[in-house]
């Protein structure tokens, strides 16, 4: 990509989505806009560029910031903080949740549902007294049709998956490997940019959202921030990436990137 290219790319990005891209990376949007082009009918990156550029098509740029939107997945992605989450966080929020109300759960910038479904694994590996609500989002459409379905090649299960959870929630078909309906239906997808209002989810318990916030600009990052700590439930769990901060939380655990709201305001709540 050249960099009048990649500077309009850069600039679509951080308007729609707040998403930062470095334009020392060009080999990065290269790799992932190559495939955008070919799935839309264009003969280059160059092509679809200069389409957008000309026809300002909402449906084309959004196929550009979505592919460009940080992709990290893997099952039990950092398996301290998914310790945490099982041994502490859950069983935590389950006693003060009570059978009075759902736990309610949400994975933001969940990706392809890896992030998700890990902590639906950990809710049926151990569930927890009462109901609970689980959520995943994220601002690809395409990876949240992915997601729905629950199919995932022998690449993607082997990152982060033991054997024991490969035969105890998947079952083995053609291409790769596909998760349980039960694990399936008990995810509710949205669509949800963390710039914009996210007042339309309500209050929950436990909020993870990795390795997302230090990608966006400083704007969107305090206007993302602020809106996870606005969804976040008195006595609630927030938790980042580990080099992440969240300004007006307090430090929660042992584990880096792990916040809870001050106990003034669980105190007022």
């Amino acid at each position: 990509m050249n960099a009048r290219d990649l500077e309009l790319v850069a600039a679509l990005c951080t308007e729609r989505a707040g998403l930062l891209v470095d334009p020392e990376r060009g080999h990065l949007a290269e790799n992932r806009l190559g495939s955008v082009a070919r799935r839309e009918g264009f003969g280059s990156i160059e092509e679809l560029v200069d389409a957008i550029r000309h026809r300002d098509e909402e449906r084309l740029i959004w196929a550009v910031v979505e592919a460009m939107w940080p992709s990290e997945n893997g099952f039990f992605r950092d398996p301290e903080a998914f310790e945490l989450i099982a041994q502490k966080l859950l069983p935590q929020l389950a006693a003060a949740a009570g059978k009075t109300r759902p736990l309610r759960l949400w994975a933001a910038a969940c990706g392809g549902g890896q992030e998700v479904y890990s902590l639906a694994m950990l809710l049926a590996e151990e569930p927890p007294p009462g109901q609970f609500e689980l959520f995943g989002t994220d601002l690809c459409e395409r990876r949240l049709e992915k997601g729905q379905s629950g199919l995932y090649s022998q690449f993607e299960v082997q990152r982060g998956l033991s054997a024991h959870r490969l035969v105890r929630h998947f079952e083995g078909v053609e291409g790769g490997f596909a998760l349980s309906p039960r694990l399936r239906q008990s995810v509710r997808w949205r669509r949800a940019n963390l710039a914009e209002d996210l007042g339309r989810l309500g209050q929950l318990d436990l909020v993870v959202c990795r390795d997302l916030i230090s990608a966006l600009t400083i704007p969107a990052r305090e206007r993302a921030l602020a809106n996870l700590t606005g969804a976040l439930a008195p006595g609630g769990y927030l938790v980042l990436g580990r080099d992440e901060r969240a300004p007006g939380l307090a430090p929660a655990a042992a584990l880096p990137g792990c916040f809870t709201r001050p106990s003034a305001d669980r105190a007022a709540a």
